[in-house]
């Protein structure tokens, strides 16, 4: 394995990261906080609790969760997407380095940056809401899996795309209401029973309900069950990206 192409595409898109601080760190924190003076502080002192946990405290998992989506897709697309615009795509297929390496690459990368916006995001919710971690080891392996699973998404979103407005359609017109359709700020056991079907159909659930858990003890599904789904998006994630390899399909677009 090509460890020095890893290091340099990884390298890359970190500095990418660094040179835009206020676009991909500050303003999710930002946008995030916003949820919590509202939802938090402001709406969630006049509301009870939800499975024994203040509301406060009980949205966190989730906010937490659509910002990890939301940003792990945005990273991993834009950064595949730019080489394809400026031509230098060419420059990564010429060179000696597998499929295998570029997807750890940039996809690791997109990664990195969504845990990194998760911790700020958990160290910022700590200013407006107290909360306690039941099973942190389980909560970073959520935090890490979804990570990796939705960068992974978002490179195959970046070679899917053909336009800068096709990187935020599905993000923009799918992701996020499943999101907010998922329980990121209620327990779909709130819903009548009918709607608490149709929502176990929701994949994001079972994403937002493991991660939960690992915060609180408590869930809507299974953790088994969540924790499998997971990595049933992974396998599908990586089926995508090595058929895109195989088939070199739009890279050269």
């Amino acid at each position: 394995m090509n460890v020095y192409a890893i290091r340099a595409i990884y390298r890359f898109e970190m500095a990418r990261t660094f040179r835009t601080l206020m676009q991909s760190i500050a303003s999710p924190v930002l946008s995030t906080s916003l949820y919590f003076v509202v939802f938090g502080s402001a709406i969630g002192s006049r509301m009870g609790h939800i499975d024994g946990v203040s509301y406060g405290a009980f949205i966190i998992p989730g906010l937490l969760m659509l910002s990890l989506l939301s940003e792990s897709i945005s990273n991993a697309s834009f950064g595949i997407y730019m080489p394809k615009w400026s031509g230098t795509i060419f420059e990564l297929l010429s060179a000696p380095v597998s499929f295998v390496e570029v997807v750890i690459g940039y996809v690791g990368a997109a990664a990195t940056k969504s845990v990194m916006l998760g911790v700020l995001i958990l160290a910022t919710a700590r200013i407006f809401v107290p909360y306690e971690i039941a099973h942190p080891f389980w909560m970073v392996g959520f935090l890490v899996l979804t990570a990796v699973t939705f960068s992974m998404f978002g490179f195959i979103i970046g070679v899917w795309a053909d336009g800068f407005e096709k990187l935020q359609i599905i993000p923009l017109l799918v992701v996020t209401p499943l999101t907010f359709l998922g329980g990121a700020f209620y327990s779909i056991h709130m819903l009548p029973p009918l709607w608490q079907k149709i929502t176990l159909f929701n994949p994001v659930v079972y994403l937002i309900s493991g991660f939960r858990w690992s915060f609180y003890g408590s869930s809507d599904v299974n953790v088994e069950v969540s924790l499998g789904m997971t990595l049933v998006f992974l396998s599908l994630c990586l089926g995508g990206v090595g058929w895109i390899f195989k088939t070199g399909y739009k890279l050269k677009s």
